[in-house]
């Protein structure tokens, strides 16, 4: 004999109590008591190395920036400790008419400078690291840790520069 209702789908004719059962969930009932600790839903991390992406394209630009940041610095370093000289050299570039002379603010200055510089990249080179390590992206660090360095170096050479009377002249501030 031949039943003309369609074979039942798994669980169809299961109780709530037997399905819950099955698949392990909790029956409803009163919320759970206050004491109980909350913990808080957590993305699942990949679980194969197939599953996390790569991002080749993020780490060749990040070590290209890395590259380039550090020939800068290395580059860089040796001019502003000569601080008069790239003093000089600035003063030329901006058309102030003079000598610099305000060497000993300058020598001062550039080593400062010169050591923000350093410590600069090699903030943004650590930092890089561990966003390659921790699989982010990574690019703008290298960009970021640049601007931020550039700007406190120039800020640092700037001192210098407007404590000297032809600068200080040629700008309208003696």
């Amino acid at each position: 004999m031949s039943d003309p209702r369609p074979a039942p789908r798994y669980g169809e004719y299961a109780t709530p109590e037997e399905q819950r059962a099955a698949i392990r969930e909790p029956a409803p009932g009163p919320a759970p008591a206050a004491s109980a600790p909350h913990r808080p839903a957590q993305t699942a991390p990949a679980t194969t190395v197939a599953a996390q992406p790569t991002r080749l394209a993020d780490r060749i630009i990040t070590m290209i920036l890395l590259g380039y940041g550090l020939l800068t610095v290395l580059t860089a370093i040796p001019q502003i400790l000569d601080f008069t000289a790239f003093a000089q050299t600035w003063m030329d570039a901006v058309g102030v008419d003079g000598e610099f002379t305000n060497t000993d603010q300058g020598r001062t200055w550039g080593m400062v400078g010169a050591i923000v510089f350093g410590i600069g990249w090699l903030i943004t080179a650590a930092l890089s690291w561990l966003s390659l390590v921790k699989r982010r992206v990574t690019w703008w660090i290298p960009l970021v840790g640049a601007i931020v360095t550039f700007g406190i170096v120039s800020a640092c050479l700037v001192v210098p520069l407007l404590g000297d009377s032809a600068v200080a002249a040629h700008f309208g501030a003696a």
